[in-house]
């Protein structure tokens, strides 16, 4: 593995391995628009959700802060942000502009989608152009940010495929890269694991304190049994028959070195290298997404009996060790583990297969999700709207 690859250095200094100009709507009613300014202009990447009317409190600082992540991400080149009110698409806009990226807001009312396709669709002409000027330049690996997360768990997960990750991840942590896990659900009944690998008391108190809010969340609701949805039917037909033997396996993609360094809320970024834990949903899509909005340029994602998930700007880099899953699902798994298993090569072997991947990728190399146009951009919500 070498110590640079090539990326596009942005304004504030971070390091994208993409370019993208995405089409970002507000809310829920801006989709029609954002999906025909993207029509309009090539290369423009739309980004659409269901949310943003009549969400408040917590659960509407975590939409902004979504929102103004996933444009701040340094994959992103520029961004035209498209609201049926103003005031809140103006708030996306400026969180995005203290990146330095050239960025753009425009409000449908009193103006109607007509003339706002319109007037976007100019700017996003001129951001496609910017974009297309910009040049990869040599970085220090350091500048990588990698995420991880695991789907589709199954027996195959916890003894081959999420321990690569971690070996991946125990070599980049020794470099000094910046990486993150999560998946707070899935941790039940391996959180002391965690807790033990906290550098600090201060880090080991603020995990706590997430997992314990999770815990508490499914009390309040008086769910005496996650069964179904921890452990999910696909992971119970992989043979894991309780969610602490998922956590087992998930807990292996930290590796067997790394310590925990920070813990972050949900779309939180990080302050500093180190391996960071986020508070975040154990659904896929979620979980990546929130990676993205946190600032993740890259991922690793580990599956049993397959999956299918991608995201619209952050490449996900999908293993596997099961042979039947590598067989049946081909076109989506970027690196076959399964000689692990059959002793045909040994996880420090896996792990730089895995980081060879991860290189290709960086360097400009589609994964299968990013060729198969797979871009499920799902925020995370608290509550219901008012």
């Amino acid at each position: 593995m070498k110590d640079t690859f090539l990326g596009y250095r942005r304004a504030n200094g971070r390091v994208g391995v993409r370019n993208h100009v995405i089409i970002m709507p507000l809310d829920d009613l801006s989709q029609a628009a954002v999906n025909a300014v993207a029509n309009n202009v090539r290369d423009c990447l739309p980004i659409v959700h269901p949310y943003g009317r009549l969400q408040f409190g917590a659960d509407l600082d975590l939409h902004f802060r979504t929102l103004i992540g996933a444009g701040s991400n340094p994959n992103v080149a520029a961004v035209i942000v498209i609201g049926i009110e103003k005031v809140w698409t103006d708030r996306v806009v400026e969180g995005i502009a203290k990146t330095g990226k050239p960025v753009a807001g425009f409000g449908i009312e009193q103006h109607g989608d007509l003339e706002t396709i319109r007037q976007a669709s100019l700017k996003a002409k001129e951001f496609v152009q910017y974009a297309s000027s910009l040049q990869r330049e040599e970085c220090p690996l350091t500048d990588l940010w990698v995420s991880c997360k695991c789907g589709e768990s199954d027996t195959t997960s916890g003894a081959a495929s999420c321990p690569t990750v971690g070996n991946a991840f125990d070599k980049l942590w020794a470099k000094g890269l910046t990486l993150l896990f999560g998946e707070t659900t899935e941790l039940t009944g391996g959180e002391n694991l965690v807790a033990a690998r906290c550098e600090t008391p201060e880090v080991r108190a603020k995990f706590q304190y997430f997992f314990d809010r999770y815990a508490k969340v499914v009390d309040d609701h008086k769910v005496n049994d996650l069964c179904d949805s921890q452990p999910t039917k696909g992971n119970i037909e992989g043979g894991l028959t309780t969610i602490e033997e998922k956590a087992m396996g998930n807990i292996q993609k930290i590796g067997k070195k790394c310590t925990v360094c920070g813990c972050l809320d949900k779309a939180e970024s990080p302050t500093h290298p180190g391996l960071w834990f986020m508070d975040s949903s154990s659904a896929a899509a979620e979980m990546i997404t929130l990676a993205a909005a946190a600032g993740f340029v890259v991922h690793f994602f580990p599956t049993g009996q397959g999956n299918i998930i991608g995201n619209p700007i952050l490449p996900v880099i999908k293993l596997s060790a099961n042979p039947r899953t590598v067989r049946t699902m081909n076109e989506h798994i970027d690196l076959d583990v399964s000689g692990i298993l059959r002793r045909e090569m040994n996880l420090d072997q896996a792990g730089d297969k895995l980081l060879d991947v991860m290189m290709a990728t960086i360097n400009g190399r589609l994964t299968n999700a990013e060729a198969l146009k797979h871009q499920e951009f799902v925020m995370t919500r608290l509550y219901e709207s008012a």
